[in-house]
C-alpha cells in the first residue's frame, strides 16, 4: 500500500513588493498560500510544481490535523507514487484571486479595512503564474523539474512554459486547453450571470451570513455537469428515482441525479467565494497561448519537454484540444509525448484514474523502471540440443530464451524465428543459432530509455541482468507494448 506525505499544513508568504497585472493594475501586498512534501535537495534540482484546478487549493498530499480526508491529489503525490517525495520536493500553491489563502476579492483591502470584493482587479492565468514564479524565487529554486497541472492547472502548465521556458525542464498537461473555446467561455458565463443574478450577491458586496448561496450553487451545478461524462452519468444515477417509488408529476427533485447536483452546490458555497468564482472564470476566457492566431507561434519559445494527456470522454476540454498542443510543440520540433486516459468519467478523469496517471506521469519522469515491468524467463545452458530450446519455448510459451554458461552468466539469446531459420537450413547445434552479441538492461534502468533503445535496434527483447552478468528477468516488446499502446511519441518536423 502507498503511503501518504502524513501531516501537512498550509504556510503563507507575503509579498510587499506590488505585483504588476496583465491589465496593468497592481496589487499590493499581495500573500500566496501553499504546500510543500518531500524535500529540496542540495542542488534545488528535484522541485516539481503542482498547479490545481479551478476550485483547488493548496493542500494536494497528506492531511490536515484532524481531518480525515487527504489532500485532492493524495493518489499522485506522496512516497511510492508518480510525484514520489522520496525522490522529489512538490510544492503547490493556491492561485490569486482564490479563496484559501491566497489574495484575492475575499481578502482584506488594506486601503479600505475591507473585502476587496469588485474592485480586486481582473487576473489573468499569466498574473497567477507569475506570483507563483515568486514563491520559486524564494526557495531559491532557478529551475523547476517539472510544472504538473490538470485542466485549469494545464493551463498555468504550459503558461509557464511559455513565461519562463529556462526555469522549466518538463510539463505535464492534463485534461486542458491553449485557448479557451468559445463553448468553454459560454458555460463560464452562464455560471457567472446565475451568480449575478442572486439578489444576495448585490453587485459583490455580501458578507459571510448573506452570500449568494443560490446563484453560488447553480453555478456549480452548471458547472459540474461539464466535469462529467454521459457514460458516467448513466452509470453512476441511470434514470433512477431519489427516495421515490414513482414518479410525482410535479417540480420537486425526483431523480438521483437531480439530488446529487443539488449536493454539489450546496457543498460547493460552503467552501467557495461567489467573488472567486467571477474572477477565476473571466482568467479562463481570457486564456490563450495563440499568437496571431497560431498555437504554434505561441509556443515558438518553449524550451521544456511535455507529456499531454486527455480523457477519452472528455467534453470540457475535448483531446482534440490537446491534439492541437501537440501539433503546435511538433511544429517547433519540441519533445512531446502524448497520451490518453482511457475512462468513462469524464474531465473528472484527471482527479480519478490515479492508476493510468500514476504510469503516464512515472514514465514521463523517469521513475518507471525495468524492474517494473520485466517478467520471469526460463533459460537454456548453452551446451542444450536445439530440440531442448524448441521444448522449453513451446511449453512456457515464449519466443525468446536467454542461453546461460556453466556459471550461470547470460552467454547469449535465442528466438523462435532463430529455431525455425535453423529447421530450413538443416542446422543441428545450438551453437549455430545462438546471438552472442546481445543487448542488456539493469533492473535500475529507466523503461524509457530501454524502449527508445529496442526500437532504434529493432530489438524485440531484452534480458536483463545484475552486477554479475546473471540473468534475472526479461523485457519484450509485447510486454512494452501493452504498458505504451496508449503513448505516442510525435515525429518532429
Amino acid at each position: 500500500m502507498h503511503r501518504s506525505v502524513g501531516i501537512t499544513r498550509t504556510e503563507h508568504l507575503t509579498f510587499d513588493e506590488p505585483l504588476v497585472l496583465e491589465s496593468g493594475a497592481s496589487i499590493s501586498p499581495v500573500t500566496i498560500a501553499y504546500e510543500t512534501y518531500g524535500r529540496l535537495n542540495r542542488e534545488k534540482s528535484n522541485a516539481i510544481l503542482v498547479c490545481h484546478a479551478f476550485s483547488g487549493n493548496a493542500h494536494a498530499a497528506g492531511y490536515h490535523a484532524g481531518d480525515d480526508r487527504p489532500g485532492w491529489w493524495d493518489t499522485i503525490i506522496g512516497p511510492g507514487k508518480a510525484l514520489d517525495t522520496d525522490d522529489y520536493y512538490v510544492i503547490c500553491s493556491n492561485i490569486l484571486g482564490g479563496c484559501n489563502g491566497t489574495t484575492g476579492p475575499a481578502s482584506i483591502d488594506p486601503k479600505t479595512g475591507e473585502r476587496y470584493g469588485l474592485s480586486f482587479p481582473i487576473i489573468t492565468v499569466a498574473d497567477m503564474i507569475n506570483l507563483q514564479k515568486r514563491l520559486i524565487d524564494h526557495f531559491g529554486i532557478q529551475q523547476l523539474l517539472a510544472v504538473v497541472g490538470g485542466s485549469m492547472g494545464g493551463m498555468q502548465a504550459l503558461q509557464w512554459s511559455v513565461s519562463y521556458p529556462e526555469m522549466v525542464r518538463k510539463v505535464v498537461a492534463i485534461a486542458t486547453t491553449a485557448r479557451s473555446t468559445p463553448q468553454q467561455i459560454a458555460f463560464n458565463e452562464v455560471g457567472r450571470q446565475a451568480i449575478m443574478a442572486d439578489p444576495k450577491w448585490n453587485k459583490g458586496e455580501y458578507s459571510n451570513g448573506t452570500i449568494p448561496e443560490r446563484g453560488l450553487a447553480l453555478a456549480r451545478m452548471i458547472g459540474h455537469i461539464t466535469y462529467l461524462s454521459d457514460d458516467s452519468m448513466h452509470n453512476k444515477f441511470g434514470r433512477n428515482l431519489q427516495n421515490k417509488e414513482a414518479i410525482g408529476y410535479d417540480f420537486s427533485t425526483e431523480f438521483q441525479v437531480q439530488s446529487y447536483l443539488h449536493h454539489q452546490g450546496e457543498s460547493f458555497t460552503r467552501r467557495f467565494d461567489a467573488n472567486s468564482y467571477l474572477y477565476i472564470t473571466k482568467a479562463i476566457d481570457y486564456f490563450d497561448l495563440s499568437v496571431t492566431g497560431s498555437l504554434a507561434a505561441g509556443f515558438s519559445k518553449a524550451g521544456s519537454a511535455f507529456l499531454v494527456i486527455s480523457v477519452s470522454s472528455d467534453w470540457l476540454y475535448p483531446p482534440y484540444q490537446s491534439e492541437e498542443i501537440v501539433s503546435a510543440l511538433t511544429a517547433n520540433d519540441i519533445e512531446v509525448q502524448y497520451c490518453e486516459i482511457r475512462s468513462n468519467y469524464g474531465h473528472d478523469a484527471f482527479l480519478l484514474e490515479s492508476g493510468q496517471l500514476n504510469y503516464m506521469i512515472s514514465q514521463f519522469l523517469d521513475r518507471l523502471l525495468v524492474r517494473d515491468v520485466m517478467t520471469d524467463s526460463p533459460i537454456i545452458n548453452e551446451q542444450s540440443s536445439m530440440n531442448d530450446a524448441a521444448r522449453i519455448m513451446i511449453e512456457n510459451g515464449v519466443n525468446h530464451l536467454p542461453v546461460v554458461g556453466n556459471n550461470g552468466q547470460l552467454a547469449g539469446i535465442v528466438t523462435s524465428w532463430d529455431i525455425a531459420k535453423a529447421v530450413a537450413c538443416g542446422y543441428q547445434d545450438l551453437d549455430q543459432i545462438i546471438s552472442r552479441q546481445v543487448f542488456t538492461a539493469i533492473p535500475e534502468e529507466a523503461i524509457a530509455k530501454v524502449a527508445k533503445l529496442m526500437e532504434e535496434k529493432a530489438i524485440s527483447a531484452l534480458p536483463v541482468v545484475d552486477d554479475n552478468n546473471q540473468l534475472v528477468g526479461i523485457v519484450s516488446s509485447d510486454s512494452l507494448s501493452t504498458l505504451l499502446g496508449r503513448c505516442t511519441q510525435p515525429k518532429k518536423h
